[in-house]
């Protein structure tokens, strides 16, 4: 079945004109980039050059991706908008709430029985509202939109922020909150910042140990995990081409380890190769048929530090299999750099559990790769060190390789099969022992490494490698090892080394599965009733958030001051709290605690400064909610990385918090609070960060005259007497303070919906 062939014929029919037109009217050759930005503009063909990173521009994305957790949230916002069918192809994924124990079918009908309700609500308000539904079991969205969706030259946004991994398929495909995506589907513009030009020119031709990953591992290294903000990453040269197109799809999951807007790759043979595999052959045809409009122009790739912002230059035959971390993606080491890094830092040597598979890494390339090392543990009388784990990436994958026996292969060296889910990559994992708290060391194929990430552990040391570097590490059981130089004693006390991993690209004999897990909505859903039970404890029909008062914001008081990384998983974890991502108030009591207090070193211990007593950061908050006092959140360093997930923005607008102040932003965060009608702020001077005081009572002046450009002023009242004044930044333009005004984005759709 071939999705969307009339769509994708359509915008391609357009593309040719759309892009000539862009390239004349700026007088220079473009990057592929561009050519998806400029052929997608929501106001068609009036072009002009917008400023990159200065200048907010509207777009009309092709479709619409949600995965089961973010889907709640916002098919909640378009329940209310009074639509009646989304105006884009839109999908559901049911992938997230799966938690990973035993194997695969147990794990699975566990969920189905565990999150019946939520199972219920998806499928039916999807089938309402003419969205397609992939069942618990079909696989992970990014995988399953690869395989079924994604096509050269598109646009898309997801409500996750690994929908970047359709860049593999030359997309230009966007990580959003459920906000942005209700706006999509309800037929408006969606507003980008114009993201600035990041070129990465890949020269030579991977091999050996060496894979796809590397590269992305090798890229967070250099840009760190704020490097990519608010840019795109485009990835060109012969080592691009030589590439598989799921190769291709890992290195863009990954950039959203770097804060990138999305990343992509032109148009090329694997990626043909890859769309007729999956029975896309007539996309295939049709891409063939404009080839030149899908990839950049040979003039940008030729003198890439004209037309790209900054350029990086890789040599894929010189690019040595990397591990990064423990707790951030961006720590890179180089194999060969890992047994002195680990020495220095303490780290764990035994490692206690390999994983493979992921959203990042699940392709049937990367299963054979990591095969060809599995069947080396009985030819060459070795035996896992490791526990070892594999998470298919959708159905179709699953059960291709249990066709071609791999699975079997890796049953026969004890490892476990996961269902076809995020799992531990989620921190969707039931791990034994966890909750002692032990430091241990565990290598995994997957995208994120914070602490707590995989197993709610805040001591597990989570290192990030490819697949079969994994596999390697997970046979040999520790961190030190490296498989290009070491060797291992076997069951006979003889030295023997392992061999290169090698796979194919593709099955030879094709894929194949019997039921990939699709169900299409009803062609009319006028008829479909979408209950949710009042008593839900996992789901909650949503109240507008009310319009701000037309005065500054006066007395507010301070409610934590978090010091260092704070990630969306601080701001609202996932693992457990997962079950209540469509129960806003049940969630928000997660709200904040993982975030580090800067005065007391501690988590989710906060200063009431209404009793002067410490208590959790949610129950602090609500007991100002209840008072009628508002907060104010401070941050440090592009605060709100990693996750799309709105919930780190609504939760602290349902529970009263009017402002965050950091010294920066990570992208999709600071979209998401001005979605929700929250004041984002950025110090203009970093230090004034330091000025804060824990018993602070602090006023915002000048919003009455809130408007695009202009700071604004805070006035902190000290505790202990006297006051300062900080000025303080934001980036809102004219639209998105009528955002602020009227209480969140959602408020206007529903009233332009309502004349």
């Amino acid at each position: 079945m071939v999705f969307d062939l009339d769509l994708i014929k359509k915008t391609y029919s357009e593309m040719p004109a759309k892009v000539d037109a862009a390239r004349k009217a700026l007088g220079r050759p473009l990057t592929l980039a561009e050519k998806i930005l400029f052929s997608h503009l929501w106001q068609g063909v009036a072009i002009k050059d917008y400023p990159r990173g200065k200048s907010y521009v509207d777009f009309a994305p092709d479709r619409v991706a949600m995965q089961d957790a973010t889907a709640q949230m916002a098919l909640l916002q378009f329940d209310t908008t009074g639509r009646t069918r989304v105006a884009v192809p839109s999908t559901v994924h049911c992938d997230h709430l799966i938690v990973a124990k035993k194997e695969g079918v147990t794990d699975l009908a566990k969920a189905k029985t565990d999150n019946e309700e939520v199972f219920n609500f998806l499928s039916t308000i999807s089938n309402k509202y003419g969205i397609g539904f992939w069942k618990p079991g079909a696989g992970i969205i990014h995988q399953v939109v690869l395989e079924n969706y994604a096509f050269p030259g598109g646009m898309m946004i997801g409500t996750d922020s690994h929908t970047v991994n359709a860049g593999g398929l030359g997309m230009v495909a966007i990580g959003v909150g459920g906000a942005d995506a209700c706006d999509v589907m309800a037929g408006l513009s969606w507003e980008l910042l114009m993201p600035k030009l990041i070129g990465v020119k890949l020269t030579g031709k991977l091999s050996g140990w060496t894979s796809a990953k590397d590269v992305i591992l090798k890229v967070a290294g250099i840009l760190t995990v704020k490097g990519g903000t608010n840019a795109i990453v485009e990835y060109f040269g012969e080592g691009a081409t030589s590439m598989s197109c799921t190769g291709k799809g890992t290195i863009c999951n990954m950039g959203a380890e770097i804060g990138a807007t999305t990343s992509t790759f032109g148009y090329d043979e694997s990626m043909s190769r890859y769309l007729k595999a999956t029975g896309r052959a007539a996309v295939a045809d049709a891409a063939d048929a404009i080839k030149e409009y899908l990839t950049g122009d040979p003039e940008a790739y030729a003198h890439p530090e004209k037309y790209f912002d900054q350029v990086i230059e890789i040599n894929l035959s010189e690019l040595e299999p990397h591990l990064n971390g423990p707790f951030t993606p961006d720590l890179a080491t180089p194999i060969s750099k890992m047994k002195e890094a680990a020495a220095k830092n303490g780290w764990p040597t035994k490692i206690e559990v390999g994983l493979i598979g992921s959203c990042t890494n699940s392709s049937y390339e990367d299963i054979s790769r990591a095969v060809s090392l599995a069947k080396q543990v009985k030819a060459k009388g070795l035996k896992l060190k490791s526990e070892f784990t594999i998470t298919p990436g959708s159905e179709q994958v699953r059960y291709t390789i249990d066709r071609d026996g791999f699975l079997d292969i890796f049953g026969e060296i004890g490892a476990t099969v996961f269902a076809n889910a995020c799992g531990p990559c989620i921190g969707m994992w039931d791990r034994m022992g966890a909750d002692k708290q032990e430091r241990n060391t565990i290598v995994h194929s997957f995208n994120r490494n914070f602490a707590k990430r995989a197993d709610g552990n805040p001591n597990t040391m989570a290192f990030v490698a490819s697949p079969e570097l994994v596999t390697a590490m997970a046979i040999a059981g520790d961190l030190n090892f490296n498989p290009l130089t070491d060797s291992l004693i076997n069951d006979k006390g003889e030295s023997v080394k392992l061999d290169p991993p090698s796979g194919d690209e593709l099955p030879v004999k094709g894929f194949a599965v019997e039921d990939a897990g699709y169900q299409a909505p009803a062609e009319d859903g006028s008829k479909v009733v979408v209950d949710v039970n009042p008593e839900s404890k996992r789901l909650q029909l949503l109240a507008p958030f009310a319009a701000w008062e037309g005065t500054d914001l006066k007395g507010l008081k301070l409610l934590i001051k978090a010091k260092g990384k704070c990630t969306t998983d601080h701001i609202s974890m996932a693992g457990p709290w997962l079950k209540f991502r469509g129960h806003l108030d049940n969630i928000s009591n997660n709200m904040l605690i993982g975030a580090i207090n800067f005065f007391n070193e501690k988590t989710d211990s906060v200063k009431n400064q209404l009793t002067g007593e410490y208590g959790t950061v949610p129950n602090t908050q609500r007991a100002y909610k209840a008072a009628g006092v508002g907060t104010i959140v401070v941050g440090d360093e592009n605060y709100g990385e990693g996750s799309s997930r709105e919930h780190a923005a609504m939760e602290p607008r349902h529970l009263g918090v009017r402002v965050v102040l950091v010294k920066s932003f990570a992208r999709i965060h600071e979209t998401n609070l001005k979605k929700q009608g929250m004041l984002a702020l950025t110090f203009a001077d970093k230090s004034d960060y330091e000025k804060i005081q824990e018993d602070d009572t602090i006023d915002i002046i000048g919003l009455t005259r809130f408007a695009p450009g202009k700071p604004l002023t805070i006035i902190l009242h000290h505790a202990g007497g006297g006051s300062e004044e900080i000025t303080v930044n934001h980036s809102y333009n004219e639209q998105q303070i009528e955002w602020f005004k009227a209480g969140g984005a959602l408020n206007v759709i529903r009233a332009q919906f309502a004349k």
